[in-house]
């Protein structure tokens, strides 16, 4: 039996005013959906849109147009209930570990701060709560009267996870959750998210620009160039096969622990900047840096349309 969809972007667009008529085009017309209980990973250079992207499908941004809906509710038209509950479903880990934690507060009232919200707890219910998380996440209950400074990169980030999982929800935007974080820490991180998703049956948009990170962690990959998708595939698909210029550009940088395949691999090598997205190029937004680039590119956005069996693309190629 097929999952129904959780969440669906439909035609999302986020614009920001930064000046005398001129308009960053941060989310520029994006389209997909996350069932319940999978892991959509969103990757493209720095300054693309992921985390705007998230941040909006959260509600954290109002959308310039187009629509989120979560469960069938469209996220942005919803009245005060709906979004309360909206907002104990869908749940965020932040990039920065530190910066994410208010410094003057304990681990516990961090994590307690969005049950007293949602929750109607006695004291010891709470307590019991939020010790029982600190275990999930990989700590214990002495952690709970320290504060954030007293605690490593890795500890800290644990924390966040806590802290969203502390409101039961259905949803989690992972926000580069490891990208502050040392190499050792990183697989633990994502290694926990895996079993709380296998035990909760959560979903996730895990936002990374680490590609093998996000081959290990997703169900399905959505390549994002400027603001828009421009492929979106099953993981296996996306790397064994990749068919947008830019995904066969990002995939052939990701490093082979074989040295002997890695010496013999050819790395594409994209030339040029990425465009601003105040001044994005006319038609295919990839084609001032695309070897392929024909005379259309220039002039005609392509759609993303469904090449093979849920493989997108957005391509003239094709």
């Amino acid at each position: 039996m097929a999952k129904e969809n959780l969440v669906e972007v439909v035609n999302l667009k986020k614009y920001f005013n930064v000046g005398k008529n001129k308009v960053l085009k941060a989310v520029d017309d994006v389209s997909f959906n996350i069932k319940r209980g999978e892991t959509l990973g969103l990757v493209g250079e720095s300054g693309c849109g992921k985390t705007t992207c998230g941040r909006t499908i959260l509600g954290l941004y109002d959308a310039t147009d187009g629509h989120v809906y979560f469960d069938g509710k469209d996220v942005h038209a919803m009245g005060k209930k709906d979004k309360l509950n909206f907002k104990k479903d869908a749940q965020m880990i932040f990039q920065d570990p530190y910066a994410s934690l208010d410094p003057r507060m304990t681990i516990g009232e961090i994590i307690g701060e969005g049950m007293d919200v949602h929750f109607n707890l006695s004291n010891k219910e709470r307590e019991e709560k939020i010790n029982e998380l600190l275990h999930t996440v990989g700590l214990n209950q002495e952690h709970a009267s320290r504060f954030p400074h007293e605690l490593s990169g890795g500890q800290r980030q644990r924390i966040g996870i806590a802290r969203a999982l502390a409101v039961e929800p259905k949803f989690i935007v992972c926000d580069e959750p490891i990208s502050a974080l040392d190499v050792s820490i990183q697989a633990q991180i994502v290694n926990l998210l895996i079993k709380l998703q296998n035990e909760m049956g959560l979903a996730y948009l895990f936002i990374s620009h680490d590609l093998s990170m996000v081959k290990h962690i997703s169900d399905r990959v959505g390549v994002m160039y400027l603001g828009s998708i421009v492929e979106l595939a099953p993981s296996a698909n996306i790397y064994k096969k990749p068919l947008h210029p830019y995904t066969k550009a990002l995939i052939s940088a990701i490093p082979i622990p074989d040295p002997k395949i890695e010496d013999t691999r050819k790395r594409i090598k994209l030339e040029g900047e990425v465009p601003s997205p105040i001044n994005p190029p006319a038609g295919c937004k990839f084609n001032k840096r695309c070897v392929y680039a024909m005379d259309k590119c220039s002039q005609i956005t392509p759609e993303l349309k469904e090449l093979e069996k849920d493989h997108f693309v957005a391509c003239h190629l094709y």
